[in-house]
């Protein structure tokens, strides 16, 4: 751990920076006390694209058969009975 005063972090910040990126332990202290600890940026995953509706429209085929009842041996299973 190398610890610096404010005005040594002031004229020193490239090259703390870079000692941090390579790994350094850099602390800044206001007189005798350590106050902050410079560490690499680690950037969060990049989060999911936005859902948008409509995206499968024309691309995805439903005929009538689809609004026709379950058969009862499916219906039953997915309804957890067990007649």
């Amino acid at each position: 751990m190398t610890v610096f005063t404010v005005h040594q972090a002031k004229t020193q910040l490239s090259r703390l920076i870079a000692a941090a990126e390579r790994g350094a332990e850099v602390v800044i202290a206001r007189g005798d006390k350590p106050a902050v600890r410079i560490v690499p940026f680690v950037a969060a995953e990049p989060s999911p694209p936005a859902r948008r509706f409509g995206r499968l429209k024309g691309q995805v085929a439903m005929d009538d058969r689809f609004f026709e009842p379950l058969p009862e041996e499916e219906l039953r299973l997915w309804e957890g009975r067990d007649d």
